[in-house]
């Protein structure tokens, strides 16, 4: 992949650096906040990312937060980024590799994963924070809505070399906001030892679960997240089968947020097959984040949909397993998951915006770099020619980008911050064998309500 030029040619980054540092002194006022649609009591944040707490010690060159203190922020000395423990670490070589090649020192500091969305907001909203933040693609609408996070300029030729649904998925607006590095997606975990051929249909998968269970060799169809609850991001494939979702599709690519389709005929279409995968045995709110790996992992199941967090927990028990999309429904129905993808954003009170934007245009897209960020999530890398070379000695992450290939970004627009509370309990609902339609038009109903 040839590079492009980005905010400005690396070799005057060092004297752009000195020159800045002349103000490092002065205040630097506040970026104005907005309000989001939602109220406190209203908003609720969408599903956690289920990835495995590590034990390893920070990096030598991060700086891990202590309780209770403020990570370092932008002060136009350094390119200060905030990370979790797995990116810290896996950016401290390139992270020297860009001080030696520009002459500016890169500052990386620790932030607790759950942590460092609301750290990230609240710090830039106050005039501080960092130049540089890792996250979730998802955030995005919050974030430029309270003008956190700067546009990043991508050319063609640097876009076209990520995968599609990546690039979208870091949009606003039509607006780049943030470079991606890595996708995930929910897809169908098959215990190759009782299912050695993956299902033709969801309706196969569930016959062949059913024939399982009645000969004693497993004692579930299939596991899923589901919970008392309700999980609308484990589900969500069912409800988006027919075309239908939360929220329509712009001609321009992203959601339109003035407008619920909850209860639309598309979507109410999925939601009964939600209620007849239920009523078949396939879906159980008795399953939820503490239970459904280790039931499968147990070989009480053949199938589970679940993401690259649960390989772990299936390694570890000596399970055998295949990875493939979620089946589609005989009559034409096409399951199609979220897709999360995990991003470098550039504050909008940067010390140093120039140098920021160089690094994540010039040094975030470079292979090498999203290769480490790989070795560190074990998720499929979002630049196609990093992604090509992981998959080409790696089944597991072949089937995750197969799996991911068409899934729909999981709407990063504010206004999906009151949809995951009345949506997840929808979901528990039908499960629970509720009418369908009823609970999707009382989801409906809510979302509005909480929207206006």
């Amino acid at each position: 992949m040839k590079r492009t030029t980005g905010a400005l040619a690396m070799t005057g980054i060092a004297a752009l650096l000195l020159t800045a540092c002349g103000d490092g002194d002065a205040d630097t006022p506040a970026a104005p906040t907005t309000d989001t649609t939602q109220t406190e009591e209203t908003t609720e944040e969408a599903p956690a990312e289920e990835e495995a707490a590590t034990e390893e010690a920070p990096a030598d060159d991060a700086a891990a937060t202590e309780e209770g203190a403020a990570p370092a922020a932008s002060d136009g000395n350094s390119l200060v980024i905030w990370a979790d423990d797995l990116r810290a670490e896996a950016l401290q070589e390139h992270a020297a590799a860009f001080e030696e090649e520009t002459g500016v020192p890169v500052n990386i500091q620790i932030v607790a994963n759950e942590k460092l969305r609301e750290q990230f907001k609240d710090s830039v909203g106050a005039g501080a924070g960092p130049d540089i933040a890792v996250g979730a693609h998802d955030w995005l609408g919050e974030l430029v809505q309270n003008n956190v996070v700067a546009p990043i300029q991508l050319s063609e030729q640097v876009s076209s070399a990520f995968s599609p649904e990546s690039i979208e998925a870091v949009k606003f607006e039509g607006q780049t906001y943030a470079v991606p590095y890595a996708v995930e997606s929910l897809a169908l975990i098959r215990n190759t030892e009782l299912a050695p051929e993956a299902p033709e249909s969801m309706e196969a998968l569930v016959e062949h679960g059913k024939q399982l269970v009645a000969d004693g060799e497993a004692e579930l169809i299939m596991t899923q997240e589901v919970g008392a609850d309700g999980n609308a991001f484990s589900l969500y494939p069912y409800l988006s089968a027919y075309g239908g979702g939360i929220f329509p599709l712009l001609d321009e690519g992203g959601f339109d947020g003035t407008e619920v389709i909850l209860d639309s005929e598309d979507t109410l279409k999925g939601a009964e097959k939600m209620a007849w995968l239920a009523e078949e045995g396939a879906l159980s709110t008795n399953q939820d984040a503490s239970n459904v790996i280790p039931l499968f992992a147990e070989g009480k199941a053949a199938y589970m949909v679940s993401g690259p967090w649960a390989i772990g927990q299936i390694s570890e028990a000596g399970i055998e397993y295949a990875i493939d999309p979620i089946p589609d429904f005989e009559d034409g129905g096409e399951t199609s998951p979220f897709l999360g993808v995990q991003s470098f954003f550039v504050s909008a009170q940067s010390k140093n915006p120039q140098i920021a934007q160089t690094f994540v245009q010039e040094f975030v897209t470079r292979p090498e770099v999203q290769l480490s960020l790989f070795e560190a999530g074990d998720r499929p890398p979002a630049l196609t020619e990093a992604y090509e070379q992981v998959a080409a000695d790696n089944e597991d992450i072949a089937a995750w980008g197969e799996a991911a290939v068409g899934a729909t970004p999981m709407p990063n627009i504010p206004q999906m911050n009151a949809v995951w509370g009345p949506l997840g309990k929808a979901t528990a609902g039908i499960v629970s064998g509720e009418d369908a339609a009823e609970r999707m038009k009382t989801a409906q109903s809510e979302v509005e309500s909480a929207l206006q």
